[in-house]
């Protein structure tokens, strides 16, 4: 039984989005540095240093595999993503090469116990309903035997956001938080802030965070 958000993204929205959002590597680089002032590879630098390049490595939720791509640029060999999405996981089988997609839910990932050494999400779990986050981020946890990481709109406090005319698929929170607090065998390794250049006056920021099992 899917949930709302589920059912959402599965359909003719979720396809617009993938469309839309679709960019070769060099937009991609350019997306952020306009965004952000920094490359998803430099961020991939600054805070995977330590995992070795042979680790395993699975994004949840990875569309059209641009984030997957960025792990391949940056060296990594042993790459998975699984999407909801049925056109956008077509998608990302033609984009990628060398890259093992899955069509499946985060909320049911098709892997044993600490099957990854690092399990993450880059704008995914702001759609994901609080009710439902729980579900998601035990999953994460289970299939990762080292590392948690995340890309996402940040807030102090969860905050619903309307998104296109949109009501309840959009919250921003302090995601990392929220990992620590309902798991106490993670520790926090490295998070940090990031405004958005293009919108300096909204104050609104993502944050990238960076989790270890102890």
């Amino acid at each position: 039984m899917q949930t709302k958000q589920e059912q959402f993204w599965s359909g003719e929205f979720g396809k617009d989005y993938t469309d839309r959002n679709s960019r070769k590597p060099e937009e991609w680089d350019q997306f952020y540095l306009e965004n952000w002032g920094i490359t998803k590879i430099a961020l991939n630098e600054k805070f995977y240093t330590d995992l070795d390049k042979e680790a395993k490595i699975l994004e949840v939720g990875c569309n059209t595999g641009m984030q997957l791509v960025g792990f391949q640029r940056s060296g990594f060999k042993n790459i998975y993503g699984i999407e909801l999405q049925h056109y956008a996981a077509q998608k990302a089988k033609e984009f990628t090469e060398n890259i093992n997609i899955i069509q499946g839910s985060g909320f049911d990932i098709p892997f044993k116990d600490n099957y990854f050494d690092l399990v993450c999400t880059n704008g995914v779990l702001i759609h994901i309903s609080p009710d439902n986050l729980p579900k998601i981020m035990d999953e994460m946890v289970r299939c990762s035997k080292r590392y948690i990481s995340c890309w996402e709109y940040f807030a102090p406090e969860t905050t619903t956001i309307n998104y296109r005319g949109n009501s309840d698929y959009l919250w921003k929170a302090d995601y990392a938080q929220l990992f620590l607090d309902r798991f106490s065998n993670l520790r926090l390794v490295k998070k940090e802030i990031y405004p958005y250049i293009s919108q300096a006056e909204s104050g609104n920021a993502d944050c990238m965070c960076l989790l270890e099992k102890f």
